[in-house]
């Protein structure tokens, strides 16, 4: 019996093949994939989608008053809320440079939020 049916989008390469994902008595199928990596993708989205997290965190005492940010590795899409939850309370303090922790190990997944850009303090 076919279960949870999705139609996927592969992002993996420009050819953006439509991709078909379902259950099947216990076994994971795919479909429309024209190469191992689209098979991959629809695996992983199917079963545990994860995104990069870009956003912004406030600043203190910096030239610009936010400062861009993105998770290190994808997070599990079903924390994303959680994580923005905490981001939005962070203040960083100036100067940040590109690529420091600003925040280390976000709700213990093993993921840091780290700056995208240097931002000097004025």
């Amino acid at each position: 019996m076919v279960k949870n049916k999705k139609t996927l989008t592969c992002i993996v390469c420009p050819q953006g093949c439509p991709i078909d994902v379902w259950e099947d008595e216990g076994e994971i199928k795919v479909s429309g994939n024209t190469c191992k990596r689209g098979y991959e993708y629809a695996l992983e989205e199917f079963k545990a989608p994860k995104r990069i997290l870009t956003t912004t965190i406030r600043v203190k005492n910096g030239i610009l008053p936010v400062i861009p940010v993105r998770s290190d590795i994808p997070i599990p899409k079903e924390k994303l809320f959680d994580s923005m939850k905490i981001i939005n309370k962070t203040i960083a303090e100036a100067p940040i440079k590109m690529g420091d922790i600003l925040i280390n190990d976000i709700l213990n997944l093993d993921i840091n939020i780290i700056s995208s850009r240097d931002l000097e303090k004025i």
